[in-house]
């Protein structure tokens, strides 16, 4: 007697629903992508007990035929496809005719749905597999499809769900997903009865800001090339929006939401110089290429995707993602208001974790003000405020950046003997900072712009200069050097001994001159003219040092790139040191004239500002 055997249908198709369903979240994703399939301008999901209830879908779409909705819960029933050449230029969401046949194998379903031209419907209620009532009756005008008792035949697959808080947070997580890539519709969710989330139709910013919140619009900018290959569209964050977890990061190809790895990569590497291990920005990006291109049939969930020509989509993607960070104005405005203040608008505490908006927020806070330094005279005041405007703006879109070194840069610097008003430097757009210039505790540069006022980090911009310098002078083979009047003889242990002679030729392109002697003995004859005369044994050690733990600790494995972050980190100008006007102009002027002017090397931000806006709300002007 044969020991094996063809399964009965029903187990076959419990075991098959693993597949598809896999949690209420895999309910929601296939009804919802169901609804905007059907053309519905509105839809409608109404949850219990996080989904394992009820889950229930309302739209207003094209509805179903008595023929089409018995048809639709057969397995392998599907409108969307009907041969091959259709399969491969597929371009709707649903195709696999799987949904309803799975759902309906491990829980009970209810389906109203009525066309816009008849006037009855259809009530198809299933008990179980094998319990089907169907009726007629008037229903509102598309489809309701109500999954009740998730899993009540599955007791094993039921006792693995998570609690109801991590179960509602799958769901809202696809529930945004399809909102997002759908700004179009309306979308209304309800909990228990309660309207949870409401997002009227509009642009994809204003569900950008319906989803998140308003003020995370400030930190976004807007990505846009259409050409006959393919087309990109949406916003990338700010650096101010980078954070350490996933899960803001949207990526949309022909509106489907997928994971795509080598897209992925693709953004991530147009943030170079601004990411660090373990940084994750965000983006909601939408792809548009010929469906004959792309495979999403690789998955059930058809999350994952494969492309026919991967190397030019990813040669794409960075261009035009590098080119749109470059021409907005990345710099952050700092806000008065407290975190809690921006988000009064997100009172739903059930529903997890929303995204959290770092203003940078690891700059150093203070609980109380101090004044050092000399006081303030009228002449004084004048110089800092005399040229702002202190009127309140207008709110005003995003404007492209004009870098220093795409204009004919002032010659204020080089020619001292200039008049004062010469001094003034092109920033960004229309914002110009202004002769006026102070240091602050030694640490940060003031000076005004147009909008306000401009902060600057005075080691961090120092420190992407040098690092972007390193690298092209390590990419270059003509090194410069200053030689010391007396030679200095170093004492190092194997290890390090052994590093510096492997990282010489690196060292050597960054301007020093290294002569290795037995015993594990060095001779600096020469330095690089960023570093001080006397200093070259501290610099040296503490390159060494750096470069050890940025490859331990922040796994840089690259050596000119860990160099360039070691070499800048440890030469760069301190807190603490004092410049002089002339100084501090140059430093700005060298700064922006950088690839990415608003992040040093480790990914700290180097710029803020200060609106007049921001001015006039704190002394109640507005």
């Amino acid at each position: 007697m044969s020991v094996i055997r063809i399964l009965p249908e029903h187990l076959a198709n419990k075991i098959a629903a693993g597949e598809v369903i896999q949690r209420p979240e895999s309910v929601v994703k296939e009804l919802m992508e169901n609804s905007v399939d059907a053309s519905a301008k509105a839809v409608e999901l109404h949850i219990k007990h996080a989904g394992k209830s009820l889950i229930q879908v309302i739209d207003d779409g094209i509805g179903m035929s008595e023929e089409d909705v018995k048809m639709s819960i057969q397995k392998h029933a599907t409108s969307k496809i009907s041969t091959l050449e259709d399969l491969e230029r597929i371009t709707t969401l649903g195709f696999r005719g799987e949904a309803l046949s799975s759902i309906m194998s491990v829980a009970q379903i209810e389906i109203k749905t009525e066309r816009r031209e008849d006037e009855i419907g259809t009530l198809l209620r299933i008990e179980d597999s094998e319990r089907i009532i169907l009726n007629k009756g008037s229903f509102s005008k598309g489809t309701s499809i109500a999954v009740k008792n998730l899993f009540y035949n599955t007791p094993a697959r039921r006792n693995f769900l998570k609690t109801d808080n991590t179960e509602l947070k799958h769901v809202i997580d696809i529930y945004n997903k399809i909102s997002l890539a759908n700004p179009d519709l309306t979308f209304r969710m309800f909990l228990d009865g309660d309207l949870l989330l409401d997002y009227p139709a509009g642009t994809l910013s204003d569900r950008i800001g319906q989803i998140f919140f308003p003020d995370f619009l400030n930190g976004i900018i807007p990505v846009e090339e259409i050409t006959d290959f393919m087309s990109i569209r949406g916003y990338v964050g700010k650096p101010s929006l980078i954070k350490k977890t996933r899960g803001d990061q949207y990526l949309f190809i022909n509106k489907r939401f997928v994971n795509s790895r080598q897209i992925n990569h693709a953004i991530f590497n147009a943030y170079e110089n601004v990411l660090e291990k373990g940084d994750y920005p965000f983006f909601v990006l939408f792809l548009e290429l010929d469906p004959a291109k792309i495979d999403v049939n690789i998955h059930p969930s058809k999350l994952e995707v494969r492309f026919d020509n991967e190397k030019d989509i990813y040669s794409f993607v960075v261009a035009v993602i590098k080119r749109s960070l470059g021409n907005y104005d990345l710099i952050s405005n700092i806000s008065f208001r407290s975190p809690t203040e921006s988000r009064e608008s997100l009172k739903i505490d059930k529903i997890g974790e929303k995204a959290e908006f770092r203003d940078f927020g690891d700059r150093p806070k203070r609980t109380s003000t101090t004044f050092t330094g000399k006081t303030l005279g009228d002449d004084d005041i004048e110089r800092i405020f005399g040229g702002l405007n202190l009127s309140v703006e207008e709110e005003r879109q995003p404007e492209a950046v004009i870098l220093p070194f795409e204009q004919k840069m002032m010659e204020s610097i080089a020619e001292p003997e200039k008049k004062e008003q010469d001094k003034k430097t092109p920033f960004f757009g229309d914002e110009i900072y202004s002769p006026f210039i102070v240091q602050l505790q030694n640490k940060y540069i003031l000076t005004q712009i147009r909008s306000g006022l401009m902060i600057v980090d005075q080691h961090a911009a120092h420190e992407r200069i040098l690092y972007e310098e390193a690298l092209k002078k390590m990419k270059t083979d003509l090194p410069f050097s200053q030689p010391l009047l007396f030679s200095k003889t170093i004492q190092l242990d194997p290890g390090t001994y052994k590093l510096v002679q492997e990282l010489y030729p690196h060292l050597q392109r960054l301007g020093f001159t290294i002569k290795f002697f037995s015993k594990h003995a060095i001779v600096i004859d020469g330095i690089p003219a960023d570093v001080k005369m006397g200093d070259e044994e501290k610099i040296i050690l503490e390159i060494i040092e750096e470069y050890l733990i940025n490859q331990r600790e922040k796994n840089i494995l690259e050596d000119q790139d860990n160099l360039a972050k070691s070499y800048s980190c440890k030469t760069a100008i301190r807190t603490g040191d004092r410049l002089s006007e002339d100084e501090m102009h140059n430093l700005i002027d060298r700064l922006f004239a950088t690839s990415m002017p608003y992040v040093c090397p480790h990914g700290r931000p180097i710029v803020a500002k200060l609106t007049i806006d921001e001015f006039d709300r704190r002394f109640g002007r507005t």
